[in-house]
């Protein structure tokens, strides 16, 4: 897979659930193509550790952020326009999972779920948005999913609840800010061999239910999804706004 080293040279781009698997492709994929990448996650230890990997780690940047925080929000963001001037680009990567169906999910995990994912995707737009307009326009890339737009298996109720909203979210923001300069845009990963995925499924039959519903007959790799989100960040998308982008080998097409 062939990398544009200069596309997103010297951009600023503010990244969430930057330590998850496919967050640590997309980290690289940045980086590799000229970014100063703003990693955000829980454990800024983690962070800092995923740095150091980097060809050059003093370009980049660590923070702790709980994206649920909304004070959270507002001092990294504080503390990256202080240190680079700008944000250019921002990855709402955050989310954690669910398998319970609607019947199974309890109220506490709900609330977590969509705190994160969906509350999480929010508080990101309005804290960084406003930057990146003030930056000169740049792009949101809101990491969506297969599941906030199709029932998938039938379960992960909270986690579709999270994602059909940031589906609609990212439609409504692309309005607001279509005359300012911002794009913003969602991603929809199908099913991605993440070491957790594979951890917890492989072997399993929802593992399989997972391959038969890909028409591609494989899960998804993170650096395919980069990939994807390294386009929406650069300046080769600079008339897509709005859009839905489906990286799920064919799920949503069947």
């Amino acid at each position: 897979m062939s990398v544009g080293p200069d596309r997103l040279r010297d951009k600023v781009v503010l990244l969430t659930g930057a330590t998850g698997g496919i967050g640590v492709e997309i980290v690289r994929r940045l980086a590799d193509e000229g970014a100063h990448v703003v990693v955000t996650d829980l454990d800024e230890s983690a962070c800092h550790d995923l740095l150091r990997t980097l060809a050059r780690p003093e370009r980049h940047a660590a923070h702790a952020l709980d994206v649920s925080s909304e004070e959270q929000w507002e001092a990294v963001v504080a503390a990256v326009e202080g240190q680079f001037g700008a944000v250019h680009a921002l990855v709402n990567n955050a989310a954690i999972g669910s398998v319970a169906t609607a019947e199974d999910e309890t109220r506490a995990h709900w609330d977590r779920v969509i705190g994160i994912g969906q509350t999480g995707t929010w508080l990101g737009m309005k804290h960084s948005g406003p930057l990146i307009e003030r930056s000169g326009g740049g792009s949101i890339v809101n990491m969506c999913s297969i599941l906030g737009t199709v029932g998938g298996l039938g379960n992960s109720v909270a986690y579709a609840a999270a994602k059909g909203a940031v589906r609609t979210m990212t439609k409504n923001a692309a309005l607001h800010w279509a005359k300012a300069g911002v794009r913003v845009n969602s991603l929809h990963p199908g099913f991605i061999a993440t070491p957790p995925l594979l951890e917890r499924w492989e072997g399993t039959e929802r593992h399989r239910e997972m391959l038969a519903g890909t028409p591609m007959g494989r899960l998804g790799r993170g650096e395919e999804i980069a990939a994807a989100v390294a386009f929406l960040a650069g300046d080769d998308s600079t008339f897509v706004t709005g859009s839905e982008i489906y990286a799920d080998g064919g799920w949503t097409a069947a």
